[in-house]
């Protein structure tokens, strides 16, 4: 990826947020949704709005609780007083997300936003919903085999190739060759596999060999550290010059595996994705290389956009994209993503405000943080 201008959410959500009426009225509490704050109109504008489902897979990725829901959240109050989210997070369960999303269905949802464990499981969700009228956004992650209306992505496949060529770039300019540790996402996850087959198509040819490779069950990082300790034993410690780690928790599993090994994760670089809090810190440190930083905002805010606009008897107009998931070409919008080394840290996820400076600086990295300008 080129680099990239310092306002990186900025200029993401002049892309891709348009303007758009905001209705009030009033909305009421309720244990099972997160509901937005009431406004003082009524009458007509009582109408407008009603009930979104925002489902979500699972905790052990961080931005999912950190970043996404509350920014979903509060786009939906900023757009549509009237509206009221219910919310849901399925623990990486398919048979979960199923349960919570028959449950918001039956709450007379009027939109769902869904994000799934499972792509091409969740299809049965979708059919669900289509056969009530519920108009489905798929979120972040394609529902495959199934008719959902809308999606809206970052360009998955960019991932992997941004995450391959930094990792193929750093061993060439170390002027290193050997063998290399694949540890990819979850085999459920759509995204995961066009995070692989980007990264294989920069890797693949390059002159560095593929040691190990493993798919990792619900992104679990305890899970890739156990790869990795696999891997470690099959390749032969020093046997191999670099780690394609998927996103950030799998690179702190491998990374976590090759300290337990005896191995400096400052000789070896190792990828990741997200640009998570634990994965920065390691950034800054010298233990993981890089990351993949997704502009988590614009993302929020184009499904909350669309989510209020359907929601209120409207259909979105700015999609840019099509995406085929097997069965349909779904209307999509796909956003851009940077990879950020130590030194595009302080330019990017702080001066986006994506993490605060006094968030990542703690105490065991205010001597890495320094040494890069942040604090």
């Amino acid at each position: 990826m080129h680099a990239r201008r310092s306002r990186i959410v900025a200029t993401s959500v002049a892309a891709v947020v348009s303007v758009m009426a905001v209705a009030a009225c009033g909305s009421s509490d309720d244990n099972s949704t997160s509901s937005q704050s009431a406004g003082a109109s009524t009458g007509a504008a009582a109408s407008k709005g009603g009930k979104i489902a925002f489902l979500l897979p699972e905790s052990k990725t961080a931005r999912y609780e950190t970043q996404d829901r509350p920014l979903f959240e509060k786009k939906v109050k900023e757009l549509c007083a009237g509206c009221q989210v219910v919310y849901s997070n399925a623990d990486q369960d398919a048979s979960k997300q199923q349960q919570q999303a028959e449950a918001a269905l039956t709450q007379g949802v009027k939109v769902m936003v869904l994000d799934p464990v499972d792509g091409a499981a969740a299809a049965a969700i979708v059919n669900q919903a289509n056969a009530k009228k519920v108009p489905v956004i798929s979120y972040d992650r394609l529902l495959l085999n199934s008719k959902p209306d809308y999606y809206v992505e970052f360009n998955s496949p960019s991932v992997g190739k941004i995450q391959g060529k930094a990792l193929v770039d750093k061993l060439k300019a170390d002027k290193k060759s050997g063998s290399i540790v694949m540890i990819n996402g979850a085999p459920t996850d759509n995204n995961a596999k066009l995070f692989k087959q980007g990264a294989h198509s920069v890797i693949d040819g390059s002159g560095f060999k593929v040691a190990k490779e493993y798919d990792t069950p619900d992104w679990s990082p305890d899970k890739a550290q156990s790869e990795m300790e696999q891997a470690i034993t099959a390749v032969g410690k020093g046997k191999f010059v670099g780690v394609y780690a998927a996103n950030d928790g799998t690179a702190g599993g491998a990374i976590a595996a090759m300290k337990s090994a005896g191995i400096d994760p400052k000789t070896i670089p190792v990828t990741g994705q997200d640009a998570e809090v634990a994965g920065i810190q390691r950034i800054l440190a010298g233990e993981q290389y890089m990351t993949v930083y997704k502009p988590l905002k614009p993302l929020a805010d184009k499904a909350a956009e669309w989510a209020t606009l359907l929601a209120q008897g409207k259909k979105p107009t700015d999609a840019t994209a099509k995406e085929n998931n097997g069965k349909v070409d779904v209307a999509t919008i796909k956003l851009d993503v940077v990879p950020v080394t130590a030194d595009k840290v302080k330019q990017t996820v702080i001066a986006d405000g994506f993490w605060k400076a006094s968030e990542i600086c703690t105490s065991a990295y205010k001597a890495a943080c320094s040494k890069y300008g942040i604090g």
